[in-house]
């Protein structure tokens, strides 16, 4: 029988100074880490919303989500822990890279979802 680890949480400073470094678009507030995605519709939350869950599930970690039409906020935090731990800032930049990947902008075969034409947007990268 394993008995559980008690994992390291970080300070309010050493969360701020890792977010800085590393994820920039998100924020601590309330004890947790938070990011808003931009949509262009409700698709859009809705994908956004799936790959969310998909990583989270996958990862056995899960965000709290709140989204409305043209956007989803993603809400991080070990409760187990009480704190914000390794778990959060590794399913962050996880979520971070799946959702605003872009495939167009690396070269390659995929070309990605074109550019100027609403009827495909989905994410709004620059937000």
């Amino acid at each position: 029988m394993s008995q559980a680890i008690k994992e390291k949480t970080y300070s309010e400073s050493e969360v701020k100074e890792r977010l800085a470094r590393d994820l920039p678009h998100w924020a601590l507030e309330g004890g947790w880490i938070r990011r808003t995605y931009k949509t262009a519709s409700w698709k859009g939350t809705l994908m956004v919303i799936n790959t969310v869950g998909h990583l989270a599930e996958a990862a056995w970690h899960h965000p709290d989500l709140t989204a409305s039409y043209a956007w989803v906020e993603v809400r991080l935090q070990t409760h187990t822990a009480k704190g914000i731990t390794d778990k959060d800032f590794e399913l962050a930049k996880k979520i971070e890279e799946v959702v605003l990947w872009r495939p167009g902008k690396e070269g390659g075969a995929l070309e990605g979802t074109p550019e100027g034409d609403q009827r495909f947007a989905y994410v709004k990268y620059g937000a």
